[in-house]
């Protein structure tokens, strides 16, 4: 699988996702309902093809701190990653993207503090949110298998 990762992101748009943070599962169940013309591929960070991207980028499969984002190859993390979703789901979403006004620094010190008490904060599920018939488009392993 790690072989076909750079094939996979010049097909896809990604997003990895923790699967057992509620936070997360709602911010992938809010991509299913406003991503309507499918721009992006949900992936949970828990599953193989979730492990094979971080691993491809060096980054650790037991230790989730940031929602990752992949743009044609690009990796994108913290509020990047949030800010280049919203930027492309259209209206009136992408009037959020304003926020890269805001210097870097300070975006990921605010994203950083979510991230790191999201347990604590929203806390965690024991189930994975699982594509039905209707979303599985929406999901990544289902793309590479069709």
């Amino acid at each position: 699988m790690q072989n076909d990762i750079p094939n996979i992101f010049q097909q896809h748009n990604i997003i990895l996702f923790d699967a057992i943070c509620v936070l997360c599962n709602g911010w992938a169940k809010f991509l299913i309902k406003n991503d309507r013309q499918k721009k992006f591929k949900l992936a949970s960070v828990q599953s193989p093809l979730g492990e094979a991207i971080l691993k491809h980028y060096g980054m650790s499969t037991e230790n989730y701190t940031t929602m990752v984002v992949i743009l044609k190859g690009q990796r994108y993390l913290e509020s990047a990653a949030l800010l280049k979703v919203l930027q492309r789901l259209g209206m009136p979403y992408s009037l959020l993207s304003a926020g890269f006004i805001i210097p870097q620094a300070i975006r990921d010190f605010l994203y950083r503090r979510v991230a790191l008490n999201r347990y604590q904060l929203f806390g965690t599920t024991d189930y994975c949110l699982l594509p039905s018939a209707e979303n599985q488009q929406h999901f990544l392993e289902y793309a590479i298998h069709d």
